[in-house]
């Protein structure tokens, strides 16, 4: 434990961008709130307080006990894993780093008075704020659709948690040789890859369980978003005749009552298990406070050396919320890297010092194809100053050759030590 702490210790000084022996001046009574507990969040809340040598306290706003994973959550709808091998509690970042985890839900950012308003009652002024509060799922854009998920027949799944394991019952209850059928929206959305490889684990778990069923993948993008000639020989090599690829099917609305998904152009299909994805937008609390500011008011725009919002001074915005920069996918990895971008600027504007200006970010976004064979895909971005955001590093990242077993042992490797480095 000691070692991991002076590895990010270590760490958190090469992130500011100062030399190893400076030490943060920082006001004695600065506060930061954090909105939001995932890999941008509950990173963000850790990290400042690593940073600042733990002379910044940090209040962490996050409803849940703990904090469970969407990245690799599409393995307990396949069956492979539990929730609880997902799950990590949030206690780690009180006791060890002493974050002030508040577990509540922000119901208002009043942005010019600095204050989060919970939803318990209390208001917390900041000096400075982080929102990293995912997407949130436009269920009212698909007709019929936010009814059907509020009465739990049709689901989404698209937020770890209770839906997940909803998903895995009625898949459990489907009858040998039923149709599945995942709907997957125009992009952007949380996590490009992701409806592929559920796709792929619920092939897995019908290629064992009920081999007369089907996979029908219904995307409204002309192509797949991510990892496309891999998912494509996955689905012809390792599941033949199971799983069906249809481009352009765009969702306008459902029928769980007949097991019906209507689209805008093409022919109903029928299914005994719908999982539609709508569209997604900033999540709930950015909106409302009025962060989402680019791409028809979908996303929020930020400052991307600082990750600032680009209309809220002291407010700074990650992970899926943001409009992404040039080949930036919506994923937890990259949550994590904006949140040590983020935290190190805080810490040095609070500190009355310029924030590092060359940050860089990685990612890597793995998926599982069946219950041990994994396929990747990497990037590195680098921030141009010229351009004012981040861009790809040429040369950088790529893509798996193949599926393969050795990449599997790779991708639980990553969970578990971004998992301990974002709540551990």
């Amino acid at each position: 434990m000691q070692r991991r702490l002076l590895l990010q210790s270590a760490a958190a000084t090469s992130l500011l961008g100062l030399a190893a022996c400076a030490t943060p001046t920082v006001p004695s009574r600065a506060r930061v709130v954090v909105v939001g507990g995932g890999y941008g969040g509950a990173t963000a809340a850790k990290y400042v307080r690593l940073l600042s040598d733990y002379r910044i306290d940090v209040v962490l706003v996050e409803p849940n006990a703990s904090f469970i994973s969407c990245p690799l959550s599409n393995l307990v709808i396949g069956g492979s894993r539990r929730m609880a091998d997902i799950t990590t509690p949030y206690s780690a970042l009180s006791s060890r780093h002493g974050v002030r985890v508040v577990r509540d839900h922000a119901s208002a950012i009043d942005t010019r008075r600095k204050t989060v308003t919970l939803a318990g009652g209390p208001v917390i002024g900041y000096d400075k704020l982080v929102v990293s509060p995912g997407v949130d799922l436009q269920l009212g854009a698909i007709e019929g659709l936010q009814a059907a998920n509020a009465s739990g027949q049709l689901l989404h799944a698209w937020k770890a948690g209770p839906e997940t394991a909803a998903l895995r019952r009625q898949l459990e209850a489907m009858p040998d040789g039923g149709v599945y059928a995942i709907t997957v929206p125009a992009q952007p959305y949380r996590c490009p890859p992701g409806p592929y490889e559920r796709a792929c684990q619920v092939a897995w778990y019908f290629k064992q369980a009920k081999p007369r069923s089907k996979v029908l993948i219904l995307d409204a993008n002309p192509d797949v978003t991510s990892k496309g000639a891999l998912f494509k020989k996955v689905w012809a090599e390792q599941y033949p005749g199971m799983v069906e690829f249809r481009p352009q099917h765009k969702v306008v609305a459902v029928d769980p009552r007949q097991g019906l998904i209507k689209f805008e152009v093409q022919d109903d299909v029928r299914a005994q298990v719908l999982n539609v994805l709508p569209p997604m937008r900033a999540g709930a609390i950015a909106v409302q406070a009025g962060l989402n500011n680019l791409a028809n008011n979908r996303w929020c725009g930020v400052d991307w050396l600082t990750f600032e919002s680009s209309v809220a001074p002291d407010v700074h915005v990650l992970g899926d919320s943001i409009q992404i920069a040039p080949g930036m996918p919506k994923s937890g990895h990259m949550a994590n890297s904006h949140a040590k971008v983020a935290a190190a600027a805080i810490v040095a504007r609070l500190s009355g010092q310029e924030p590092n200006p060359a940050p860089m970010l990685t990612n890597t976004c793995y998926s599982y194809v069946n219950d041990r064979q994994v396929i990747h895909v990497a990037s590195v971005h680098a921030f141009s100053t010229a351009q004012k955001t981040f861009l790809p590093v040429p040369g950088s990242g790529g893509l798996s050759p193949a599926p393969n077993t050795l990449e599997g042992v790779y991708a639980w490797n990553w969970a578990q030590n971004i998992w301990a480095d974002t709540v551990g």
